[in-house]
């Protein structure tokens, strides 16, 4: 018997008892589109965060520093960071957040924050739609940065001009907008020039940077940045203790890490404050590595319906060797080799579990867009290498538990076949 005979007796058999078949693929339908969904959704999500983490910009040098006098510690790791050279260090700023209320015109940012928390026309995105249809304005974040606050956090400029290191040593009551907190109060209007109340005070827009973050409801891009010497008169209680350092390279990061924890560690000590240094680098290696161990965490407890509708194609394989062994008897008595018997029983089993992979696979990319779209808002779609794995596995299944029944089948003898009713 050649392979186009074999697999036609395989597809007579499988459509000759259509519910059974089905019933038989079911828990490889399951398995497969369990593991699908599963490991395509934490690997968007991972992918999403990793976005951004980029967005936030790479080679980040997280500082927490503080001394217990209060003395701000900014102006020492200012100096000396940018002692260091551009070959390694691009860039050092304040992190901190405060609140104030901003106000230009009718937009109010403690009205917005108000309408946010009462859940007042849902839960919009923060853009100004056209079409009329209104969504929730969400209040900006507010940070206290540094001349290098862009450098530091992969910003550009997109309109005017970024903050500098005269406008820090002036206090000047001036302010860079993210695009989307520029949208929010001026619409499509030029805000640079115009003047913000902040808490009472006049701020004027200096600049606008580049929108970089435009499909996120959270928004990176809607913030509003001030010269941190502002905080005098701003905030005076926020205490300015978070800082990032921007690292010139990946492979100087690690370099960055070591020199700024061994300058903290000489100016502060358990009697005088404490401090801590970290890379965004090994937040990211983390993420990858928890990524990976859930992908094969879950994926392993969905592989176990895998197993399940393995053992029932092994199961309705034994009884299609129990309801043919005449046939079988008949092919043998007439001089069929075994290895065409055990050809014929593996073909039908790799076919029946590769059916059910294919089902499998189209249920698990429908289940991916769903559950992405549920729990990531966005479109998730297997990759194909997620995909032909699939495919593959479920074929391999067929062929893994296929090899008893066939084995068995093979091993008939003719006389005792044909005796069977």
């Amino acid at each position: 018997m050649n392979i186009s005979q074999a697999v036609k007796m395989a597809v007579k058999s499988i459509t000759g008892n259509k519910g059974r078949s089905m019933l038989t693929m079911l828990g490889i339908i399951i398995g497969i589109a369990s593991v699908m969904i599963i490991v395509s959704v934490i690997n968007g999500s991972n992918q999403q965060t990793l976005k951004q983490m980029e967005a936030m910009g790479t080679n980040k040098v997280n500082v927490s520093a503080s001394r217990y006098d209060g003395k701000s510690i900014f102006d020492d790791l200012y100096n000396y960071c940018n002692s260091l050279g551009s070959d390694l260090v691009l860039g050092v700023t304040p992190s901190s957040q405060f609140s104030a209320t901003v106000v230009y015109g009718a937009k109010n940012s403690a009205v917005m924050e108000k309408n946010q928390g009462n859940g007042a026309m849902g839960g919009g995105t923060g853009d100004s739609s056209d079409t009329g249809q209104q969504t929730q304005d969400m209040p900006p974040t507010l940070y206290f940065g540094s001349d290098q606050y862009a450098a530091c956090n992969n910003f550009q400029i997109g309109k005017g001009r970024d903050i500098t290191q005269m406008d820090v040593k002036r206090y000047a009551q001036v302010c860079v907008l993210g695009a989307r907190a520029a949208k929010i109060f001026f619409n499509y209007a030029d805000p640079v020039g115009q003047t913000m109340q902040v808490n009472g005070l006049p701020f004027t827009v200096i600049g606008v940077y580049a929108e970089k973050d435009a499909d996120s409801q959270w928004s990176m891009d809607n913030v509003i940045v001030f010269p941190y010497t502002a905080s005098r008169y701003l905030s005076p209680s926020t205490q300015m203790t978070d800082f990032s350092v921007k690292a010139s390279s990946s492979q100087a990061t690690t370099q960055v890490v070591s020199l700024l924890t061994g300058y903290l560690g000489g100016i502060i000590n358990d009697q005088n404050g404490y401090f801590s240094v970290y890379s965004d680098n090994e937040s990211q290696q983390s993420m990858n590595e928890w990524a990976t161990q859930m992908s094969l965490i879950l994926g392993g407890i969905a592989a176990i319906s895998l197993l399940v509708g393995g053992i029932g194609i092994m199961n309705i394989m034994l009884v299609t060797v129990t309801e043919r062994t005449r046939e079988i008897g008949i092919r043998r008595a007439i001089g069929a080799e075994r290895r065409s018997i055990v050809t014929q029983f593996l073909i039908e089993a790799a076919m029946l579990c590769g059916i059910g992979g294919l089902i499998g696979i189209m249920v698990g990319t429908v289940g991916s867009l769903i559950v992405g779209k549920a729990l990531l808002h966005t479109l998730v779609w297997p990759s194909p290498l997620i995909t032909a794995s699939a495919f593959l596995l479920s074929v391999a299944l067929g062929i893994l538990f296929g090899i008893y029944p066939a084995a068995k089948a093979s091993k008939l003898q003719p006389v005792e076949a044909l005796r069977a009713e």
